[in-house]
């Protein structure tokens, strides 16, 4: 355990990690505690306002060692990433697993929900890959089951996206479309743009179980199109989109469009 060295340091650097959690970032779709974590992590490498990176460092880790959970989530991200430190995955994996063991039963809405749940999220990937040089082997059970806690308890957007997927892959939660189509929703009605675009392209084609609805889904295409422009993820949404598009009808297309722009706010719309 180390010695708390400055207080005033370790309050300032709370300060800094809450004001990075509330900063708005662009794109909006992927606004997580992740985003507030990489911008703290470019502010160390500045170290600004005359405080040492080094200072700063160790009073994140002076706050982690008293069991601050966003301290943790903090120096997870840049062990992961390697910003303002040197990259160690066996380090990041270990503050995650630290805040999920210990976090567990946090309250679901509480202020550190999402970095909670989030750390599911991410304990689960490397589960789900495995971490050999950590000694972390691959475990699809248990990636599965730390994705289902984080979206069912926390009700995580990303998490419930992901249990979606899993639920449309060999290997995952077994072949269901209409499980997968539940949990989209759930994750698209929370803002989640990549969720909107696989229900969209779900609801306007049909599954078993469940008739196309052209209109709907041309919606939530719609909705999606609009968060993901500009981003790594644009080709793709753009692409069902428009294979959507192509098959509509022009009163559907109208109605879809008018749909989005009256219901889109309420679903993280621009």
């Amino acid at each position: 355990m180390r010695v708390i060295r400055d207080q005033s340091l370790i309050s300032a650097t709370a300060a800094l990690i809450m004001m990075t959690m509330s900063v708005t970032m662009a794109p909006a779709y992927a606004q997580t505690a992740a985003d507030a974590a990489l911008g703290m992590a470019n502010m160390l490498d500045g170290a600004g306002g005359g405080v040492s990176r080094d200072d700063l460092l160790g009073a994140l880790e002076d706050a982690a060692d008293a069991g601050q959970p966003m301290a943790m989530w903090q120096l997870g991200t840049m062990y992961e990433n390697g910003e303002g430190v040197e990259k160690d995955q066996a380090k990041a994996f270990g503050y995650f697993s630290q805040i999920a063991n210990q976090h567990a039963d946090a309250a679901p809405k509480g202020i550190e929900a999402d970095i909670v749940a989030q750390s599911f999220v991410k304990v689960g990937e490397y589960y789900r890959d495995g971490l050999p040089g950590a000694g972390i082997q691959a475990d699809a059970n248990r990636s599965h089951a730390l994705l289902l806690h984080a979206a069912s308890y926390f009700g995580d957007a990303d998490a419930q996206y992901r249990v979606g997927e899993l639920y449309m892959e060999e290997g995952g939660l077994g072949i269901n479309p209409l499980q997968s189509a539940r949990w989209f929703s759930l994750a698209a009605r929370k803002g989640h743009a990549l969720a909107q675009a696989k229900l969209g392209d779900l609801l306007f084609n049909g599954i078993q179980g469940l008739a196309p609805q052209p209109v709907e889904g041309l919606m939530w295409l719609t909705l999606a199109h609009k968060r993901v422009a500009g981003t790594a993820d644009a080709d793709w949404v753009d692409e069902l989109l428009n294979r959507a598009m192509s098959v509509a009808t022009a009163d559907q297309r109208s109605d879809a469009v008018k749909m989005a722009d009256t219901l889109g706010t309420q679903f993280g719309g621009l």
